[in-house]
């Protein structure tokens, strides 16, 4: 069997075909806008992510180019040239603009310096492609094809390491991270979407220099765990983070999963049967990838830590474990400063998940179906996903029993949504005819008869006109 020295040339030639294809494609474009730079005396060259990303095979519409132009006199090249152009990021030193469908972005060669003590770095300008090269984060990021000549620049070694799929930092990787320590959770990042390997001494470093990762704004760290959740392979680059130490500081809840196994093995590996739900649910997934169901897949058991108990009859339980995890995943979520719709939608669904497990052989009345449905309300095709995947028992006969239940459950949902509009439940009367029924005003006596009617709606179904203004006036004289 050949070793990888050997097998390295024809990887090379593989990634090399692909980039040329890729090049060829976006030509037209970045050919044009290249010459424009040329005409005014500066250079360009694609860089970073979209050469990788030609080299893969994988290149996409947004375009990531690097000039020795200062942002000033790259708004004088590209104003007549764009379809449209924004400066939101010229602070940094990139202008960004849209040409025939294209994302572009153009930064000045940057050298950067960072305050050891600040989450933000203070950006000065290079001189060279090769000094914007060695500050960016990692060698397969690290390559530039010059425009329009298409001469290719890899002074650290980037196109080897793409081929062998691995991670490596231009410098040292200890340089690297207290520059920006956010580099450490893109290591993660990437490992996970490209399925890349990270290099051991960047593993060395991210372990000992996780505690840098808490300068980083909150801001920053969530999106760059969105981005990993959202990855091919999250499962991947979310071991990386726990390995490190580095979930210790920005998701506790995840290493604090790994709860230590009594000597019985009563229950299930936490963390990793929670991994496992992460991956089941993007199995069911089929309009793309979705956030909301990943972190709720991801954090729906982290009330299991602070809920374990030792029972005398030797069983180990969890109980309340998903009203807790709910509370945990609210304030989790809050402050890595996630949207409200966003908090309540994950909390709701890992309030949720275990509510199915009532549901036995089908026992439930058509009344608790309707209240499964109404809880759920437009969240319950995930909670159909996430319920499915919170099942990794390697017990084939329970797993299928457990399948037909949840089948069941569905179908009796269908059917009850077909015969009474499940999905938009409200009460028989409305707050005007309430008011009318009992002669009152507007005020908390609407919205108490309102919530009666509601409770009466979901018990019986669906109720004829006077068969609710009766039951309202009951309820009413009872008041009084």
């Amino acid at each position: 069997m050949p070793n990888a020295n050997e097998e390295t040339p024809t990887a090379l030639s593989q990634v090399q075909r692909r980039a040329v294809s890729e090049l060829l494609r976006v030509s037209p474009v970045a050919d044009d806008l290249a010459r424009r730079f040329q005409e005014a005396g500066f250079s360009l060259a694609l860089v970073g992510g979209s050469v990788r990303d030609a080299l893969l095979g994988r290149l996409g519409n947004d375009l990531d180019f690097t000039t020795d132009a200062r942002p000033e006199d790259v708004l004088k090249i590209v104003r007549p040239w764009a379809d449209s152009v924004w400066d939101v990021g010229i602070a940094f030193g990139t202008v960004g603009s849209q040409k025939a469908g294209y994302q572009i972005e153009i930064t000045t060669y940057r050298s950067e310096a960072y305050d050891r003590t600040s989450r933000k770095p203070e950006v000065s300008y290079g001189d060279s492609i090769e000094e914007d090269l060695v500050r960016r984060d990692f060698t397969v990021n690290a390559m530039a094809v010059a425009l329009p000549q298409k001469d290719f620049i890899d002074p650290h070694g980037g196109l080897e390491d793409l081929a062998q799929r691995v991670l490596r930092t231009p410098g040292t990787p200890q340089e690297s991270f207290s520059d920006d320590p956010l580099r450490m959770m893109r290591a993660a990042r990437f490992a996970a979407q490209l399925d890349f390997d990270v290099a051991p001494e960047v593993v060395e470093a991210m372990s000992g220099m996780a505690e840098r990762i808490e300068i980083v704004s909150a801001e920053r760290v969530r999106d760059e765990l969105n981005k990993l959740l959202l990855s091919a392979n999250p499962r991947k680059g979310l071991g990386l983070l726990v390995d490190t130490g580095l979930a210790e500081r920005v998701l506790p809840e995840l290493p604090a999963l790994r709860l230590e196994r009594d000597e019985h093995h009563r229950h299930k590996d936490v963390y990793e049967h929670s991994l496992t739900v992460l991956d089941q649910a993007i199995d069911l997934e089929q309009d793309g990838p979705d956030l909301v169901l990943r972190l709720a897949a991801l954090l729906h058991d982290i009330g299991k830590p602070r809920t374990r108990r030792f029972e005398p009859d030797g069983r180990v339980s969890f109980h309340h474990h998903e009203v807790v995890g709910a509370k945990m995943t609210k304030k989790r979520m809050t402050a890595l400063k996630y949207s409200n719709e966003l908090v309540r939608d994950v909390s709701k669904l890992v309030e949720l998940h275990l509510r199915f497990h009532g549901y036995g052989t089908g026992e439930w009345t058509d009344s608790a179906v309707r209240r499964y449905v109404r809880d759920a309300g437009p969240l319950l095709s995930r909670l159909h996903k996430l319920t499915r995947s919170d099942c990794t028992t390697r017990n084939k006969r329970k797993a299928s029993a457990l399948s037909r239940a949840y089948d069941g459950l569905e179908e009796r949902i269908a059917r009850l949504q077909e015969q009474e509009e499940l999905d938009a439940i409200r009460p028989d009367l409305d707050g005007n005819q309430i008011q009318q029924v009992l002669g009152i005003t507007p005020g908390p006596a609407v919205g108490r008869a309102y919530a009666f009617l509601l409770d009466l709606r979901l018990e019986n179904g669906p109720m004829a006109y006077d068969d609710a203004v009766a039951a309202l006036k009951e309820w009413w004289a009872a008041q009084e």
